[in-house]
């Protein structure tokens, strides 16, 4: 079962339209259309070499801070 991105409602896929249709708020979306609203929902996360790099850098801003 598919949830609509915008409410949450319930998705019924129309195979003489070939879009989805929320049933709560009437959002019509194609699967492509579907595919892509969640890919700029989803939220972003850093991978683990960015977020370490980002780690130093604070650290690294932070020592330097007590050395004045």
């Amino acid at each position: 079962m598919r949830y609509c991105p915008e409410c949450g409602g319930e998705l019924h896929y129309g195979s003489r339209t070939k879009r989805y249709v929320c049933k709560s708020c009437g959002l019509s979306l194609t699967p492509q259309e579907l595919y892509e609203l969640r890919e700029k929902l989803r939220p972003k996360f850093e991978t683990d070499e960015e977020q370490h790099q980002q780690e130093r850098k604070d650290y690294l801003k932070w020592w330097l801070s007590k050395k004045k």
